[in-house]
């Protein structure tokens, strides 16, 4: 009687390593025999039991691939298909390159699966501790420590290419799931809730066209640049007070738009000023429409006497003043045109800037009245009465 094939394998030593090998069979029944990278006798039987389960899976050639490639190579490929566009906008990528700058001179020449997590915190110490450095005709310039936005940023961007890397299966899990950013980071992506006065005195102190941006984004809540600047003047329908939006930075932002009565004049003040083109907001240089409004927002927020913040935060006080006006969290994510509900957190942390608002209104002295001071007075549309002094 023939021997049963040993379909779990086996861990066995070899004479010229010091590494604990294995044995198994893949699913054409042909023996392999590897080398587990591992001196450990426990962690040599964990590896070799992942073979049958990816054996079973059918990944096993992208289970051992993942194991040799390189963090270089991969970050070239995540790079190259999942970075550029039409996959992402190109300041992503732009900003994708830059981050995995610096990554790949800490991990290059280290294998992917290798890469654990104090080895990751280990680089984002070390990154916190450098100098931003600026070259000059006279050579480098030394400058002041880099902050812990840009080290985060540099985070996240290996976060989502080690992500990538477990969707197919090149890792068995993401080692940035156990990394603790060593800085606290403050005030990173808080935005900014602009009252209706701040509202009022920046349009004062704006030129037409940003006049009727900041209307219309406080009124739509409207991307700037994916969505409104770029938009062209036969995707308005003023006639039912919608607007068309075919492009956007996910696929729920595709979708039609209702407009307000006061969105609405914007559109038609703006129409008056684009001139014969086709774009809504044409550029005064190019061939095109206008790109960016950053320079001119900062100006207007100068005289102004505002703090600077983004103009980006005007789509976040058209979803607070949603909200604080009594419609359902879920129907404002809608609005936004948001596929998670959870960046509505972001949101509605705000509505305790408008709560402060309100209590400023409050009558401080109400409570002192006495009943011989106050006079009795009908309240229309109704059998009450109010205390008035």
């Amino acid at each position: 009687m023939a021997r049963p094939l040993e379909q779990d394998g086996a861990v066995y030593r070899r004479r010229d390593t010091n590494f604990w090998w294995m044995r198994y069979r893949d699913r054409t029944g042909i023996l392999r025999k590897e080398s587990t990278g591992v001196r450990d006798w426990q962690a040599a039987q964990k590896k070799l039991r992942e073979r049958p389960q990816a054996r079973d899976g059918n990944i096993l050639d992208i289970v051992r691939k993942g194991e040799s490639l390189n963090f270089g190579q991969w970050a070239d490929f995540f790079l190259e298909n999942y970075s550029k566009p039409p996959i992402r906008e190109p300041k992503t990528h732009a900003a994708n390159l830059r981050a995995t700058l610096h990554l790949k001179r800490a991990f290059a020449a280290r294998r992917l699966f290798d890469v654990t997590a104090d080895d990751i915190e280990l680089f984002l110490r070390e990154r916190l501790c450098q100098r931003v450095r600026t070259k000059t005709t006279n050579g480098y310039n030394d400058r002041g420590t880099i902050k812990p936005a840009t080290v985060h940023q540099e985070l996240r961007v290996l976060r989502r290419m080690l992500n990538v890397a477990v969707r197919k299966k090149l890792l068995p899990s993401n080692p940035c799931s156990s990394v603790e950013f060593p800085v606290a980071i403050k005030r990173l992506f808080k935005p900014h809730y602009v009252t209706w006065s701040e509202q009022q005195r920046i349009e004062r102190h704006s030129p037409p066209h940003l006049r009727n941006i900041v209307r219309i984004l406080t009124e739509t809540g409207l991307r700037i640049n994916k969505e409104l600047l770029s938009m062209r003047k036969d995707q308005l329908d003023i006639a039912n007070a919608t607007v068309w939006i075919p492009d956007s930075k996910t696929e729920n932002g595709v979708a039609e738009v209702p407009l307000t009565p006061i969105a609405v004049d914007a559109f038609h003040r703006q129409l008056s000023t684009a001139g014969p083109g086709d774009w809504l907001f044409p550029s005064p240089r190019t061939i095109g429409h206008l790109r960016s409004v950053k320079k001119v927002w900062r100006t207007a927020l100068r005289k102004a006497q505002v703090s600077y913040f983004r103009i980006y935060d005007l789509r976040s006080t058209y979803a607070t003043r949603l909200s604080a006006g009594g419609v359902a969290d879920e129907w404002v994510v809608q609005l936004l045109r948001q596929g998670n509900s959870d960046v509505f957190k972001k949101y509605s942390q705000m509505k305790l800037a408008m709560k402060r608002e309100a209590l400023e209104k409050l009558n401080r002295r109400a409570n002192e009245m006495l009943v011989s001071q106050a006079q009795s007075v009908s309240v229309d549309g109704g059998f009450g009465t109010v205390l008035v002094q």
